[in-house]
């Protein structure tokens, strides 16, 4: 088959299933590598999947070939127990890089986040020269700045890997909204509740904004860098920026001041209660996020979103009242707090 052969590892997941199905649609693609933890049953054109943990599984037969690696593999939890995600996002990611490298692979994308940039307290949009060093105070958001650390001392010792790293906000889609809420809400936050009629209050708390895009629109972004000749790092996410007061209108609630210092501290609790996986620290860093501008991403890849961020909002409160899902491990749809909790989709790897 001719064409470009990409490897995506995290393939089965929120992204990555985007991503797949965004490589497979294009006619430059001939093949594509899926590469998941947990076994896939999931069909989807030009694709073959793989079972592999990029922590500890020889990657080298996988990238065997590969014209493009796309990095997407990340663990979220167990929030309790950060060395687990420190060596599977931090040490896996190396082992990703080092073994692109040893495979001679053409290019090298990697999922980065928003959460990578140094807090900033002002909306004064920043471009990807900000600083990535992260908020101290929350597990992913230290992973993700040493990896860029990494990342950056790995690009200047090996000039012939085209290296990219996506800088995106928070992602939403209706067939990934199950996992999310598993994910940050824990299985004490039934799906099924998230809804207007059933929220009449939101805490409006001023310092918090967020940047939002649908993970099709995403996917899109992944896809021009892996194909497009672009090196660096670019900033994704769609307009506009979200405060509470606009998370209000679209869930139709009224909005209510509380002081950040009273959500943390109920936060925290719950947390070290295992009611929930979303850490305090978390919450910490959130509110200090800069806002991204985005031009480099619209004008070097010609990257234009199709939907808002409001519409991303909108897909994901509707995966959450539906509860679909999608036919892969993670993404699978919700059945009910009992099997959650049976097979620890709240809080273990």
């Amino acid at each position: 088959m001719s064409g470009k052969r990409i490897v995506v590892t995290g393939a089965t997941g929120n992204v990555g299933t985007a991503v797949v199905r965004a490589l497979g649609a294009d006619p430059e693609v001939g093949s594509i590598i899926g590469v998941a933890r947990r076994p896939s049953r999931w069909e989807s054109p030009k694709t073959e999947f793989v079972t592999a943990d990029v922590a500890r599984d020889d990657l080298r037969s996988v990238f065997d070939g590969a014209d493009v690696v796309i990095h997407l593999a990340w663990l979220f939890q167990p929030t309790h127990r950060p060395e687990v995600t420190w060596r599977s996002n931090v040490l896996g990611s190396i082992r990703v890089f080092e073994t692109a490298q040893a495979m001679r692979v053409p290019s090298l994308v990697y999922a980065s986040s928003i959460g990578a940039y140094s807090p900033r307290d002002d909306d004064h949009p920043v471009t990807e020269d900000w600083p990535t060093h992260g908020s101290p105070k929350a597990a992913y958001t230290r992973e993700k700045a040493y990896v860029e650390r990494v990342l950056e001392a790995f690009d200047r010792s090996h000039p012939r890997l085209r290296v990219v790293r996506v800088r995106p906000g928070f992602l939403f889609q209706k067939a990934a909204a199950p996992e999310q809420r598993r994910l940050f809400g824990g299985p004490f936050v039934p799906g099924k509740l998230v809804r207007p009629s059933l929220i009449p209050v939101l805490p409006d708390i001023p310092q918090l904004r967020i940047q939002t895009a649908h993970t099709e629109d995403v996917a899109d972004a992944y896809r021009r860098c892996a194909l497009q000749d672009v090196k660096g790092a670019f900033n994704i996410a769609a307009d506009p920026v979200l405060d509470t007061r606009a998370l209000a209108r679209i869930f139709g609630a009224k909005p209510v001041k509380v002081p950040a210092p009273f959500v943390r501290r109920a936060l925290a609790a719950a947390w070290a209660l295992h009611l929930i996986p979303a850490t305090p620290g978390l919450f910490d860093a959130v509110l200090h996020l800069p806002v991204m501008d985005c031009t480099r991403a619209r004008e070097e890849l010609g990257w234009t979103p199709r939907y808002s961020s409001e519409d991303a909002i909108e897909a994901f409160l509707k995966g959450l009242r539906e509860g679909e899902g999608f036919p892969t491990e993670p993404l699978k749809p919700d059945v009910g707090r009992g099997h959650e909790l049976a097979t620890g989709v709240g809080e273990r790897p």
